[in-house]
């Protein structure tokens, strides 16, 4: 079946120049932007209203085509700054409408160069409702995205490249897209209106962040709090990861599915949690932790994407609005008595977030640090400080 494209004011809306190929070969039509070529990923969708450059940088899209719920993107180009990492991960992207011209102060180039530049396959004139539609209804499926400037597509051989694809599910992500070696960040905040990108001048606590593609916005999130960063890869054993004298460890962020990544990673986080440091792990770092613990993960129908995701504070009996990327969940058997769940959404009642009872560890589902979401979950950074402070005191006594 063949969707057909919505009409744009685009010179090319007489041809289609961009197919979108689903793996139960459902062909999508619209007209191709950014980079010509095709890219095999999940296609799974994102809610937020804004945050589009954030969005497409973030580490976490790795393998992944995302679909844009909101009809106009692009109106405020893209920058040099609002990367969330130095190379993009993500597969492709699908607008509804013709990409906005930018108009903002900070735009440095529009979207569509943008995404030539980064080697990003899009598609634009696409019915992204009925796309969104068909993912609710039947789960995130794996498809190709192409485009090309004459129109003409073998559509067999995309359909077989989609079908070929073996999927995210026992596909570690997080080893490709990790840094190479131990950096400690320069230390720039969240961006301010007033100052920008101002840098942090104090360092009252050391946090050592395990990188499984993590974000820099999180980094900017701890200097705000006045923390020293030293990011390591993924597979820095714990004894190394103790060497640089951390007062509490982050687990971060990434792609993939939690199991294949755990094969290494579980142990270095047993190893960690009982130093009784403190520990905070969000997104596939909650995943992971939960592994440690004698957990389980599973693949959701169709994830959490977006930044308006309600989510309740067990705890504290009130609800969060929350910025979420993930296709993968924490299950609840398995999980030991020690372990309590603090938070849950308000979707699908998964679980949003864990904690040892006994020890200084704690983990969420989702973003706290969320440059393009909402913040109400950032009091998470100053719990962890708290569990630091708490920590060195006991060790000075």
């Amino acid at each position: 079946m063949i969707k057909k494209a919505k009409k744009t004011n685009s010179k090319n809306s007489q041809i289609n120049t961009g197919v979108l190929v689903l793996e139960n070969k459902k062909v999508f039509k619209g007209i191709g932007i950014g980079y010509q070529g095709e890219a095999t990923g999940e296609v799974c969708f994102n809610t937020s209203l804004t945050g589009y450059q954030e969005i497409i940088s973030d580490p976490s899209y790795a393998g992944q085509i995302i679909n844009f719920t909101f009809p106009h993107i692009g109106n405020v180009g893209t920058n040099k700054q609002d990367y969330e990492s130095d190379k993009i991960w993500t597969k492709g992207v699908i607008f509804n409408s013709e990409i906005t011209s930018p108009s903002n102060y900070r735009s440095f180039q529009h979207l569509d160069a943008w995404l030539k530049k980064n080697k990003i396959v899009g598609i634009t004139g696409l019915d992204t409702r009925s796309l969104t539609n068909f993912i609710r209804d039947k789960g995130a499926p794996k498809g190709t995205i192409a485009n090309s400037k004459n129109g003409k597509f073998n559509i067999s051989k995309l359909t077989n490249s989609t079908i070929k694809w073996s999927g995210l599910k026992n596909l570690d992500l997080a080893e490709k897209v990790t840094s190479q070696k131990n950096y400690i960040w320069k230390g720039l905040k969240t961006w301010k209106k007033e100052t920008g990108y101002k840098k942090n001048n104090k360092n009252s606590f050391h946090v050592v962040a395990i990188d499984y593609g993590i974000k820099k916005n999180i980094l900017r999130y701890f200097s705000d709090f006045n923390c020293k960063v030293t990011v390591v890869p993924c597979k820095t054993s714990a004894s190394k990861i103790l060497s640089l004298k951390p007062n509490g460890i982050f687990l971060s962020n990434g792609p993939g599915d939690p199991a294949a990544t755990g094969k290494y990673a579980i142990n270095i986080i047993k190893d960690l949690i009982k130093i009784n440091l403190p520990i905070f792990g969000i997104c596939l770092g909650h995943q992971i932790l939960a592994l440690a613990l004698g957990g389980k993960t599973k693949k959701m129908k169709l994830g959490h994407r977006g930044a308006n995701h309600p989510v309740k504070n067990l705890i504290h009996d009130n609800v969060e609005i929350t910025s979420q990327n993930h296709g993968f969940e924490v299950v609840k058997e398995n999980l030991p008595k020690n372990i309590q769940i603090t938070h849950k959404s308000l979707f699908d009642n998964s679980i949003e977030g864990i904690r040892i009872k006994n020890k200084p560890v704690f983990s969420v589902q989702y973003h706290p640090e969320s440059n393009h979401g909402t913040q109400d979950s950032v009091y998470l950074c100053p719990e962890f400080i708290n569990n630091m402070k708490k920590n060195a005191k006991t060790k000075r006594t």
